[in-house]
């Protein structure tokens, strides 16, 4: 199985990625903890993956540290949890993040994330207390932005990572309202979930 990916990052859409290896371009969905820590198109980049084969489909999923992927393999253990809601979980907070929030009982954060309700929350609170370690996401990528396409073009792809994270078209249109005019894809996307989080 496919453990390690290191080659050129030629396709970044979020959450999905796109890294050449010798040629072949593998399509790896990747967290946005992830994505805020690529590097620029064009220039290598190391990925921790995690393979996940279905009947109509073989799917990769990324991370920028062990310590990432080892807590999506954690909350992938959760009955009921595919993923897609893994994926989501790691989108709305960091790998520490969530190891504080599962240490504290954190339900309301946890409930903010989009498919988590309260009862997921709670058993996500059950089923991971003492499993997650802290500073799970040291040793990341070095830090990268994309390149400055148009304005138009950034916020159209902020919100297709709003869309594909779970969020419905008013939430991702109000969460982008209040969004600097110059802001990057990155850091839009960072700071439109931080408002969904409190809503």
């Amino acid at each position: 199985m496919i453990g390690r990916l290191s080659g050129i990052l030629v396709e970044k859409q979020p959450p999905q990625v796109v890294v050449d290896v010798s040629g072949v371009g593998y399509e790896v969905d990747v967290p946005m903890s992830t994505f805020y820590v690529l590097p620029h198109l064009n220039e290598k980049v190391t990925l921790y993956t995690h393979p996940v084969v279905r009947e109509d489909a073989h799917l990769l999923y990324g991370f920028a540290t062990k310590g990432e992927r080892e807590t999506f393999r954690q909350v992938l253990k959760i009955s009921g949890i595919g993923p897609k809601i893994a994926l989501a979980i790691l989108s709305g907070m960091n790998a520490d993040e969530l190891a504080i929030a599962i240490a504290g009982e954190d339900i309301a954060r946890l409930s903010r994330i989009p498919g988590i309700g309260k009862k997921t929350a709670e058993r996500l609170v059950l089923e991971l207390r003492g499993k997650l370690s802290f500073d799970a996401a040291g040793g990341t990528i070095p830090a990268g932005s994309l390149p400055l396409p148009s304005a138009a073009s950034e916020r159209s792809d902020i919100i297709n990572a709003l869309l594909a994270l779970g969020y419905n078209e008013r939430e991702a249109a109000a969460a982008i309202k209040g969004l600097p005019g110059d802001v990057g894809v990155s850091d839009g996307i960072r700071m439109a979930l931080k408002s969904l989080a409190k809503v």
